[in-house]
């Protein structure tokens, strides 16, 4: 079997793509890296655990004695990079963890897949995924390109832009075999409530207020985590090396805009009167450094590659409100504890 190791495959996206692959490519041996922080649930996963090409293995990128050794016991194929520290606010209140996990780590992971791989390198495929963040805010017009120059605003999007930095420099410097993607905003089932839509999703069902930034104007691209996944599996095998790939939904959307469409398929889902859910909007102290508009042309990878998203965006987000509603167990399990004290500090304004 060929080794195949994802990095955060216990978090949204991450377990998307290990379910894909796992499923789809029986010769493969997948191995999930994960450190299980808030973001990182194994149920995500409860599917595919007892695959006889899946593992799991617990560790933290930023442990480079560990990533050393990971390496050293497995003849890796391919890399997936996914782990991340991810969420915008978060980045705010404590950067210094972000970059420790996407710089260090992704620096870690780099070093020794370089020393592990050796002679080798050239048969192998190290693949980082990013985010459109990294390019910064547009206007009105215009849309980011895979050589829009980087601007990153935040904590986070600067993270991830140093180590797309990294990650091409070890291709030009030492003939790393590496791949980059830059996605937008992702939505679907087993994402952490922390995100805009399954925190709408979880506190309309609870008839909680709707927390929205400033006046909900700043618009994001979103697009659907199943077709993200798709767009990595396509990538990772035919993807030109050396190449950046923007992946996007082709999903402009107004915050407010979403949020009111959100109200109104809960409130059909519910059995509520019509604009119940809509009174609950409470427009809260706009995100520091909160960048307007985020929008990809992903022309390229349409043209190159033959990858589209497959399915709207009001079809993909009745079905991620169908998934919520069906499993309530899950979104139960992780909005205790850690989160509810997360979310007063981050909303109670």
């Amino acid at each position: 079997m060929k080794k195949i190791l994802v990095t955060g495959g216990a978090g949204f996206i991450g377990s998307h793509v290990v379910r894909l692959f796992v499923n789809k490519y029986p010769e493969y041996h997948i191995i999930n890296l994960d450190k299980l922080t808030y973001a990182g649930n194994l149920e995500n996963l409860l599917d595919v655990e007892e695959k006889e090409n899946y593992s799991f293995v617990k560790g933290d990128i930023v442990d480079e004695s560990f990533i050393n050794e990971l390496f050293a016991a497995h003849d890796f194929e391919g890399v997936i990079h996914l782990a991340a520290e991810s969420h915008v606010d978060r980045s705010i209140t404590n950067p210094t963890e972000f970059i420790k996990t996407n710089i260090v780590g992704t620096i870690n992971l780099l070093n020794a897949a370089k020393s592990s791989w050796g002679e080798e390198m050239k048969n192998k495929i190290f693949y980082h995924i990013s985010t459109d963040e990294v390019y910064g805010s547009l206007g009105k017009e215009g849309y980011f390109v895979e050589d829009t120059p980087y601007d990153p605003r935040s904590p986070y999007s600067s993270s991830k832009a140093s180590s797309d930095h990294l990650v091409r420099a070890y291709f030009h410097t030492y003939g790393m075999p590496v791949k980059i993607s830059n996605c937008s905003n992702n939505y679907g089932s087993h994402q952490f409530p922390e995100k805009l839509i399954p925190l709408m999703i979880h506190n309309i069902k609870e008839n909680k207020p709707l927390p929205i930034y400033g006046e909900g104007l700043n618009i994001r691209d979103w697009l659907w985590v199943n077709d993200h996944a798709r767009a990595i599996d396509i990538i990772f095998h035919e993807g030109k090396v050396g190449e950046t790939y923007n992946i996007g939904g082709n999903n402009e959307w107004t915050n407010i805009a979403l949020v009111k469409h959100l109200c109104k398929v809960m409130d059909t889902k519910l059995g509520r009167p019509e604009g119940e859910s809509e009174q609950l909007i409470t427009f809260v102290i706009d995100r520091a450094g909160h960048d307007m508009r985020y929008a990809i042309d992903a022309s390229k990878i349409k043209t190159d590659l033959g990858w589209e998203p497959s399915i709207t965006f009001e079809k993909g987000l009745e079905d991620t409100v169908d998934w919520y509603l069906e499993n309530e167990k899950w979104l139960n399990n992780v909005t205790s504890g850690q989160y509810q004290n997360y979310y007063k500090k981050q909303y109670n304004n």
